[in-house]
Order: C-alpha cells, then structure tokens, then sequence
C-alpha cells in the first residue's frame, strides 16, 4: 500500500513539473526556428534547420525604434538598478526589522502597524508623491532615482520578514548576550544575522524577483538611456514593422527570465531549508 501510494506521488509530481516545463520547451524549440518555419508550421513542430540566429539578433541587433541593439543595454540596467537595490533594501530591512523586534513599546507597535499597511497600497496611487519628491530632489529618470524608489518600496515587505523571524529568537540567547556586553550592533551582526540565513535566501529571491520583473516603476522613473530590461522587452514586441519576428521575441523574453529562473535553481537548497525551519518553529 505504502509503495502504490509512493508511486502514485511521484507520477504526480511528474505529472505536474511536466505541466509547468512544457510552455518553456514549447518557447525554446520555438527560438530555434527560422521564421518561415514558425509562419507555415504548427506550434508543436520540431525546427527542421535549428539555428540560434534568433538568440544572437534578440541579443544585439533587434531593432529599437532607429536603436537596433538588441536587448544587451537593457540587461546591463537592469543589473545596474537591480543590485545596489536588493543590497540597500535588504541591509536596511535586516536592521530596521531586527530594531522593531526589540522594541515593546506602543510607539514601535504602531511603526509597524504603518509598515504593514503600506504593503497593501497599490503602486499606481504612489506614482505622483514619488514624482514629486524625486522632482524635488532632482534625482526623476536617474539610476539614483529608481534605486531609492525600488528600495523604499521594498523595505516594508524585508522589515515585515525580519521582523516575523527575529521575535522567534528565545529572548534567553538576546540576555545572555547583553550579560556578556555585547552592544545593538555586534549582537545583530555575529548572532542575530547568523542565525537568519534561511529567512535571508527568502528575502534575496522574492526581492531579486521582484526587482528584476519590475515594469511600472523601471517606465516610470528610469529616463532615456537607463531602461531596464523589461521595459526595453516591451519596446522591442511593439517596435516591429511588417512581419513580426516571433523567434526573436521568444528568444529575448528567455533571456529576461534566465536570471530570476537561475537564482531559484542556486537557493533552492536554501528555500527548501528555510520552509522547513518555518514548519518546525510553527
């Protein structure tokens, strides 16, 4: 009985991963087809001359408007963007999150509860503060600009994580070390982030995801010349005259979604050991 229903689990979950991989081998096989292929074939038709013509001219010769670049430039802002913001809001989210669950007075409480709610504003109804301060600040379709708005809008979710996981610490360990002197800092940086990695990989993934796939604020606050990729993908589908080159778009749709694809595959270990830990503590 244990063994049909072992079985019966795993033909499940194969079952499923083929669901999910199909669309993605259905794109891929898609890419390699010349275009008269994809316009006289059907969709589930093996490429009879696979090339890869499609990658290169998605990469750095699809045309932009009069720009015909590809999408190489949009991936290098979305790095440029995407990095110093993970890193900024996550420092600030681990330290403002580790400050709150100390913190047992009704003013921390309520700094909290204003942190939690602005999880719940929908992004289109921040568009015209922002706006306005970065006008203000001069920092509106600058690299800076869309730093600090992805790092402002993503500290309230880090905060809420850290937060959740530093209050399951037993307050024991936080005493004992107190007793030894050890001060806010050292205390959150040899003992209280030690113990967070699980909660850390969480936090890296869904805020990498976030910040790469970002499409409103990257059109919004990014200006000439500092698109992310996303922004620059959309350009490139609605930029096409004539024949649409549809290789070229699955090709380049594939190569905006490796990163985030590549960084779930390098923490899965992590994701897998922070659920568990999760389910434990709960």
């Amino acid at each position: 009985m244990t063994r049909t229903r072992t079985i019966a689990a795993h033909g499940v979950l194969m079952l499923t991963a083929l669901a999910f991989l199909l669309p993605l081998v259905l794109m891929f096989v898609t890419s390699l087809k010349p275009l008269a292929e994809i316009n006289n074939g059907t969709l589930f038709d093996l490429p009879r001359e696979p090339t890869l013509s499609a990658w290169a001219r998605a990469w750095g010769a699809a045309c932009i408007g009069s720009r015909c670049a590809g999408i190489a430039s949009g991936l290098w802002n979305s790095v440029l963007v995407v990095i110093p913001s993970l890193v900024t809001s996550v420092t600030l989210g681990a330290l403002t999150g580790y400050a709150l669950s100390l913190c047992t007075s009704r003013y921390a409480h309520a700094l909290f509860v204003i942190l939690l709610a602005s999880l719940f504003i929908p992004g289109q109804v921040t568009l015209f503060p922002m706006i306005v301060s970065l006008r203000e600040l001069g920092l509106f379709g600058t690299r800076t600009g869309i730093i600090l708005v992805h790092t402002v809008w993503g500290l309230p979710f880090v905060t809420l994580l850290f937060r959740n996981f530093f209050l399951s610490v037993p307050r024991q360990v936080l005493s004992a070390a107190r007793i030894d002197g050890v001060g806010f800092f050292r205390m959150l940086w040899h003992l209280m982030l030690p113990m967070s990695l699980p909660v850390c990989a969480v936090v890296l993934v869904l805020q990498f995801t976030y910040l790469w796939n970002d499409f409103l604020y990257g059109l919004t606050f990014s200006g000439s010349g500092n698109e992310p990729v996303t922004v620059i993908l959309r350009m490139l589908t609605d930029a096409q005259y004539g024949v649409a080159e549809y290789n070229v778009h699955i090709a380049a749709a594939m190569m905006v979604a490796a990163p985030t694809m590549l960084v779930y595959l390098c923490s899965s270990r992590l994701l897998i050991g922070s659920t568990a830990s999760g389910t434990a503590r709960t």
